[in-house]
């Protein structure tokens, strides 16, 4: 007697499935729009005061261009860390992760796809903003010592490269989310952890601690979004292989508990 074949499942979860069902997620979620949309005006909107109010003999002449017109991103990352914690720790607070790890019971590629999205979504929204910020404070600036163009050497390197400070340290949020699994926990940590401590680090008299921060995921990303070499800051290059290997490490835990844990 001849058994019959198992039907084939109509639907399999796939990777490309996986991430289109976290884009859809993160794109029909009102925190979404809310906290890019307030990311991008407040980048945009200081981007603009600072160059309506700059005047040659007010004493910023030295500070870097691109630092200038983007001061306002300091605020925008706010945002945008807010939404990377929600993505992840967000969902164990409605209960949602239940049902997201019920479809993919591999766990792994619900926290690869929610990273991926939330890269592509965070950088192209901030690099935009950056770019359009940048060409509005110059209407400001173009009779200035600020003047410049992103035609200039490392001008647009530096715009870019503040777009992707931001969501570098976005996405450390979003591992550190996945990690503790509380909106309050994970917020308290990357406010804590990564931009209290370097601070407090720095008080100590040390040679090596100092040389050690630099590396530090805020400091990494400021140099990234700055023209002209920050003085005792680290170069370019080791700034961006810090704050990779610092994503790296955060979301490799995350990866780790969430295939030990139940949800």
């Amino acid at each position: 007697m001849t058994t019959a074949p198992a039907p084939t499942p109509a639907y399999r979860v796939t990777p490309a499935r996986v991430l289109r069902s976290e884009a859809h997620k993160l794109r029909t979620l009102r925190s979404s729009w809310i906290t890019l949309g307030s990311a991008a005006a407040l980048v945009l909107s200081v981007g603009i005061i600072m160059g309506a109010t700059y005047t040659s003999d007010g004493g910023d002449s030295d500070v870097d261009t691109v630092i200038l017109v983007l001061f306002g991103s300091t605020l925008g990352t706010l945002c945008t860390v807010v939404l990377g914690i929600l993505v992840t720790a967000g969902e164990y607070s409605t209960g949602m992760i239940r049902a997201t790890l019920t479809a993919v019971p591999t766990r792994l590629p619900v926290l690869w796809a929610k990273a991926a999205v939330f890269t592509v979504t965070v950088f192209t929204v901030m690099a935009g903003t950056a770019l359009i910020t940048f060409a509005a404070a110059q209407l400001f600036l173009h009779d200035t010592d600020q003047a410049a163009s992103l035609t200039e050497p490392a001008v647009l390197g530096a715009v870019l490269g503040n777009a992707a400070g931001t969501t570098f340290l976005s996405l450390i949020a979003l591992a550190l989310g996945a990690l503790i699994r509380s909106v309050p926990g994970a917020i308290g940590a990357f406010i804590g952890g990564v931009m209290v401590l370097p601070e407090v680090l720095t008080m100590l008299p040390y040679d090596a601690v100092e040389a050690a921060v630099r590396y530090f995921p805020t400091q990494a990303a400021g140099v990234l979004g700055s023209a002209t070499p920050l003085p005792g800051a680290a170069p370019v290059g080791g700034a961006l292989v810090a704050l990779v290997l610092w994503c790296a490490a955060v979301l490799g835990a995350a990866a780790l508990l969430l295939r030990r844990r139940d949800a």
